[in-house]
């Protein structure tokens, strides 16, 4: 085979390994837990919108970063779209009438996270000077402007605590309130002992009872789809994966052996018209740069090697010094 066309075989696929896809690298769990679109683990995968809000260890145990810190995650649920946190800070079975410093948890509001309604809060040992601590039916019928503002000592989950329903003596107090802020809940939490969140979960339509309460905290969360991202995701088009540029956050469809920024099948075409298109990470980037200057090195050290070799003809090409 004639050496220049070695060469440029060369060339081609230094470029071609470079831009293959990050698509191997977004890992579809953590430990027992699916990563799913929207959500990654890796720089690049899901939407920009979750971008660095999972973290999974080494020992493959999933949290969730928040302002506040981070949270073990229990479960990812996508067809009713929530995750289930624990926070280690708050009260629990275990700790009885033994009561922990706590913190307040909060969220990151400029992303498409919320807490949800489903949750319960508990509040212990409130001062009774600075909380409203009431049966919440008797005092929104006596104070109907003012029934969101009181802590519920009536609540169904004081009387029947999940899981452990005798686990505080009869000293302690509880009351139930869902703080509209995190400031609301710093506030409580400055009067009162400790708190614990307690998330209804939901069964099935096949159960007794359609819920059941358990520790945790839920947090809804949107699944943003564009049109892009579903031609991407469809399978007679190549079946890819929905991700994103790291530098510029635009969309990229990552695919078996290239990202490009359509859809996977006819992807090589895709590629060539967006120029080789899409890097999804800067060491990818930087891969390029160096491979590119080790071809063009190549490639002068060939020309003079060929230049050295050809013979003087005064400028007249002829097929024994022609390059190509």
């Amino acid at each position: 085979m004639d050496s220049n066309v070695i060469f440029l075989h060369f060339l081609i696929f230094t470029l071609c390994t470079l831009v293959k896809s990050k698509s191997s690298l977004c890992r579809t769990s953590c430990g027992d837990i699916q990563i799913n679109y929207p959500f990654g683990i890796d720089e690049g995968c899901g939407s920009p919108y979750y971008r660095n809000i999972l973290v999974c260890s080494e020992s493959s145990r999933l949290e969730l970063r928040t302002p506040s810190g981070r949270y073990p995650v229990r479960r990812i649920d996508y067809s009713d779209p929530h995750i289930l946190v624990t926070d280690p800070y708050m009260w629990n079975c275990q700790d009885g009438d033994r009561f922990r410093p706590t913190r307040p948890f909060s969220l990151d509001t400029s992303i498409h996270l919320s807490l949800s309604s489903q949750n319960d809060y508990l509040f212990f040992n409130c001062s009774e000077t600075d909380v409203i601590v009431e049966p919440k039916p008797v005092f929104c019928e006596r104070y109907p402007d003012r029934c969101d503002s009181t802590c519920d000592s009536a609540s169904y989950l004081c009387r029947h605590l999940p899981e452990c329903a005798h686990a505080l003596g009869g000293a302690t107090s509880c009351c139930s309130y869902y703080p509209k802020a995190t400031e609301s809940l710093r506030l409580m939490l400055k009067y009162c002992d400790t708190y614990t969140s307690v998330y209804w979960r939901n069964l099935g339509a096949s159960q007794t009872y359609s819920t059941a309460p358990e520790y945790g905290i839920r947090i809804d969360f949107d699944i943003p789809v564009t049109t892009r991202c579903l031609q991407c995701q469809d399978g007679s088009k190549g079946g890819g994966t929905c991700g994103f540029d790291v530098e510029n956050r635009g969309f990229s469809c990552l695919c078996d052996k290239r990202n490009v920024t359509t859809y996977c099948k006819g992807m090589l075409s895709n590629l060539v018209s967006n120029k080789l298109a899409i890097s999804v990470s800067k060491w990818t980037a930087t891969a390029v740069s160096v491979a590119g200057a080790v071809g063009i090195g190549a490639g002068v050290w060939y020309f003079r090697k060929v230049k050295a070799q050809a013979p003087v003809t005064h400028g007249v090409q002829s097929n024994e010094n022609r390059l190509f």
